[in-house]
């Protein structure tokens, strides 16, 4: 086969170490924006990105020129950074170790697309700490709760 074709959809889930509400309504959408702009630097399609003032939901077509977990790590890390270097906070801000990575159908796409906008009023009823379980629970991935959060 003279080429390549994938269709691999991955919702990236990380939070600001110990779910800390640092993602405040002034800042959602410059984090946002550098984010997206990671996962394109890195030739990568980014479809969605939202979350809560303690956590995100990134959706993107991932490509195998480039590891899921080399990928989250440059986002996470790159980022990180960069908010240190706004000074937008008196501590130094880090997201929390680890992440989760759920993959999609086509099919799927505009459902999850559906929730990952809907974060903030998802998050009314729900915790990130119980919609992280839930998550990990519908796609059967064990866990030890001791370890779930840092």
């Amino acid at each position: 086969m003279a080429n390549t074709f994938t269709q691999i959809y991955v919702m990236f889930v990380f939070s600001v170490k110990n779910r800390q509400n640092l993602i405040k309504d002034k800042y959602e959408q410059e984090i946002h924006k550098y984010l997206s702009s990671i996962v394109k630097s890195y030739s990568q399609k980014f479809i969605i990105i939202n979350g809560t003032e303690n956590h995100i939901h990134i959706l993107v077509s991932i490509k195998p020129n480039i590891s899921i977990s080399d990928l989250i790590k440059v986002v996470k890390s790159s980022s990180s950074k960069w908010i240190n270097e706004k000074e937008w906070f008196a501590r130094k801000f880090t997201w929390q170790k680890g992440y989760g990575a759920f993959s999609y159908s086509y099919s799927q796409l505009n459902k999850v697309i559906k929730y990952i906008e809907n974060q903030k009023k998802h998050h009314k009823s729900i915790s990130f700490e119980e919609e992280y379980k839930k998550l990990l629970d519908s796609f059967a991935i064990d866990y030890d709760e001791k370890y779930i959060f840092d």
